[in-house]
């Protein structure tokens, strides 16, 4: 099925975000075959009747051309409400096809995903080092349990393809998202090699309580719609993440987003942080 509704420029008002990249282009959509528990798009589209993790739907390449080359020299993101290298890429390969295309009419991207495909050897072809930016998400540091929440590549690859990319020269961050503490050994994350992370802790409504089996009794801060952590357990769990050079944390609750800018963020101004020329 044609996915028609790929691209969208998001109100960061109306959404509760702040973030600066508000051009999200989704090469594959209503659905995602990974699958997590925890993902913030299953529990918006899901109910309206608009998820289908085994058949998503696949957008126009002839249609993402045309608007690539109408679209400003600002950033695309790639992976907005679907990953964009979930399985199906290697048969349809359409964000192969939108990166060249991007790369084409120099328009920078920020692909954002979990799976160990970016990071092979035929898109590392293809990337331009001036308009490619990465953020790999790692949710927990054990495969086992990874499989239990998520159907993306196992965490332990997705560590080896941050490392390649970020040795190789690449613009690349740790996205830690989200940051459920019982997931991850903190050792083990903070001896990835790789300068930048970015930690996003996890909201909560109905849906992902029914489907991501956790202890909420942390999460007493109601705020858009969602439940949230405490600010003051936040700061806590962000000042044992210390193993890189550059770290930020992206954030919903508004109030949070200005402490951290301001008292933790490497760049004040970009929860991103991505190197732009």
């Amino acid at each position: 099925m044609e996915y028609k509704s790929f691209y969208k420029v998001t109100d960061t008002r109306k959404a509760n975000t702040w973030c600066l990249y508000t051009k999200r282009l989704d090469t594959y959509g209503k659905g995602c075959q990974h699958d997590c528990s925890y993902c913030y798009a299953k529990s918006l589209l899901n109910f309206r009747g608009l998820w289908d993790s085994k058949n998503p739907s696949i957008a126009n390449i002839d249609k993402i051309i045309r608007l690539v080359g109408k679209l400003d020299h600002s950033p695309v993101r790639l992976g907005g409400m679907t990953d964009c290298f979930q399985p199906i890429e290697k048969i349809h390969r359409v964000t192969y096809e939108t990166i060249k295309e991007l790369n084409k009419n120099k328009i920078p991207y920020l692909i954002v995903t979990k799976s160990d495909m970016v990071a092979f050897d035929e898109y590392i072809d293809i990337y331009d080092k001036d308009l490619a930016h990465f953020q790999i998400t790692v949710t927990f540091t054990d495969d086992a349990n990874a499989r239990n929440f998520e159907n993306c590549s196992p965490p332990s690859l997705r560590i080896k393809a941050i490392e390649r990319l970020y040795n190789m020269g690449f613009d690349v961050s740790v996205r830690l998202s989200p940051f459920v503490y019982s997931f991850i050994d903190v050792g083990a994350l903070n001896s990835i090699n790789c300068n930048k992370i970015l930690i996003e802790f996890l909201k909560v409504n109905h849906w992902v309580k029914s489907w991501f089996k956790i202890d909420y009794s942390e999460y007493s801060l109601k705020y858009g719609g969602y439940n949230h952590l405490q600010l003051e357990r936040k700061i806590e769990l962000a000042s044992i993440i210390n193993g890189f050079d550059q770290m930020t944390v992206g954030e919903y609750v508004y109030s949070h987003h200005n402490y951290f800018s301001k008292n933790f963020n490497f760049n004040e101004h970009d929860c991103c942080n991505l190197n732009l020329t």
